[in-house]
């Protein structure tokens, strides 16, 4: 090996060169190393291990990894394996017992394997055994970094088979219609896709079996397309689940509509350790227009169209059908930052202490769920997790408060009692006003309290998200108050010597001014608070 440092106290971490055919990820990235070292671990890359993904051995050098000169080497000296793929039989010839190996190992698909890896009695941790519903699971979650990537690169596949612009044009050659993509799936793939579709100025649309993605999609700038059926479909783990006969029929409805309209359809649905569903039928291939793309993301598992040849691009009735199965692989660099990333943050909660040496803390209920053999021993599945506390009932809403009038507060009615004492007050008041008050005023207060009552039902009743212009405009209104400007300036009863001196008139004309600029401003603010409402 190359230059580096070999403190015996601190473990050694091996990223070797996938073999796996057409692999191009590298399970660390430089970026990665340098925080890994900090947490006091060596780092040893088989050399060349990075070249398909953009990342050469001087990058892994400079961030602090050494080079190991082929896989015997750096199996052998290292105590933790970083890997992309599951390890291949003669990988597993080449580890040996109290190893720890983390990747994407697929512990239900590869039972075989499982009895290998424990057989060496080595530690493995399945990156794709996340407890994915653990909120602090997220920033370890390769699954959801990988098909995000794929998402994006499933669109610009299709973009490359189909023959015509994403975005509608009109040009001086005549007019280009905006493709219509659909997406079958609205996991992270799937909105990935839609994200990218859209950007690109297709038309798009989407379906899922949870009903609660629809707002995702609309979000992302797709159109939720709802199957005519009522069934809940939301499964573990952020998967759909496997739905009735009756919403199939529903749902296969649907897709024949969609393939008739649609230039392009991207699949993603898949459920956890079954055979892709079959979505797309020969029938529906046969439908579509001809220069049609279909992307077909579940291909490794069977795929979701009945034509899909998995790993191969095939046209078959004049539709391109994109089966590939390295579509994350196909941007290598960006994949393997991510998933550095991503098993970085699963290593830091392994060595919490940060001296160089993980644990394995089979107590934690995420890294219970990744480990999937611990010293030898098969131990998966994992338990499933403790249930949720369920939520407190919600209080009742009384009826009073139901009605209430715009968030305002209680509508309740007054008791009685208060009730006849406020008007008992308000009786007494009104009497003595009325009792001992000049007659001329009299006619100012009437005026004054309907005014009151009036502009308090007006408030009253308008929503409070509309009181800001609300106030804006009554500012506004409230400029009525120039009239009183304007008859100082030249009261009615004045003749040619009853005019007011020249500071009154001064001070009467800079009321008008400055009551103008309220006015104007007043309606001109209420007019662009107004706006931000309208869509």
């Amino acid at each position: 090996m190359q230059t580096g440092d070999t403190t015996a106290t601190r473990q050694r971490i091996g990223v070797p060169k996938e073999v796996f055919p057409g692999e191009k990820r590298v399970a660390s990235v430089p970026d990665a190393v340098t925080k890994l070292v900090k947490l006091g671990f060596a780092v040893v890359v088989e050399q060349g291990a990075g070249d398909l993904a953009d990342l050469s051995d001087a990058a892994f050098i400079e961030a602090g990894a050494t080079i190991a000169p082929n896989a015997a080497a750096l199996w052998s000296g290292s105590d933790i394996v970083f890997k992309v793929r599951a390890p291949t039989s003669d990988e597993v010839a080449l580890m040996h017992e109290g190893q720890t190996l983390i990747g994407f190992l697929w512990p239900a698909q590869n039972p075989d394997l499982m009895q290998q890896l424990a057989a060496k009695k080595v530690t493995a941790l399945s990156i794709d055994a996340l407890p994915r519903t653990l909120s602090r699971a997220q920033k370890m979650d390769a699954l959801t970094s990988m098909a995000g990537v794929s998402g994006y690169r499933a669109v610009v596949e299709a973009a490359n088979a189909f023959g015509r612009f994403f975005n509608g044009q009109i040009t001086a050659a005549g007019k280009v219609p905006p493709a219509k993509v659909f997406i079958a799936g609205a996991g992270v793939a799937g909105l990935a896709a839609i994200g990218a579709a859209a950007s690109l100025g297709a038309i798009v649309r989407a379906n899922d079996t949870r009903a609660e993605v629809a707002d995702q999609v609309v979000s992302l700038g797709g159109e939720f397309v709802k199957v005519d059926y009522e069934e809940e479909g939301s499964g573990g783990g952020g998967y759909a689940k496997v739905m009735s006969e009756g919403f199939q029929a529903a749902q296969r409805e649907m897709y024949a509509k969609q393939a008739q309209e649609c230039d392009i359809i991207i699949t993603t649905a898949l459920i956890p350790g079954k055979p892709a569903p079959r979505l797309i039928t020969a029938e529906m291939v046969q439908s579509m227009k001809p220069g049609s793309v279909i992307v077909d993301m579940a291909a490794e598992q069977g795929g979701n169209c009945e034509l899909t040849e998995p790993g191969k691009a095939v046209v078959k009735h004049g539709v391109t059908i994109v089966g590939y199965t390295d579509l994350a692989s196909r941007m290598a660099r960006q994949s393997s930052t991510l998933y550095g990333t991503n098993l970085f943050r699963l290593t830091e909660e392994l060595c919490k202490t940060k001296d160089g040496v993980i644990n394995v803390n089979m107590e934690d209920d995420a890294i219970r769920g990744l480990t999937v053999i611990k010293n030898g021993e098969i131990t998966w599945p994992a338990p499933p997790l403790p249930a949720a506390a369920p939520k407190p009932a919600a209080k009742p809403v009384a009826a009073a408060e139901k009605k209430s009038a715009h968030g305002h507060g209680s509508s309740g009615p007054m008791p009685a009692k208060t009730l006849a004492i406020v008007f008992g007050l308000g009786a007494l008041a009104f009497w003595a006003i009325g009792t001992y008050a000049p007659a001329a005023f009299l006619g100012h207060f009437t005026v004054f309290v309907l005014a009151c009552f009036i502009g308090y039902m007006v408030v009253w009743n308008v929503t409070p998200a509309l009181h800001t212009p609300l106030m804006s405009v009554t500012n506004a209104i409230s400029s009525i108050i120039v009239i009183g400007a304007l008859v100082q300036i030249l009261p009615p009863e004045a003749g040619t010597n009853g005019r007011p001196d020249g500071l009154i008139q001064w001070m009467a004309f800079a009321g008008i001014v400055l009551t103008a600029i309220n006015m104007f401003g007043g309606f001109a603010v209420t007019r662009r608070m107004l706006d931000m409402f309208r869509k």
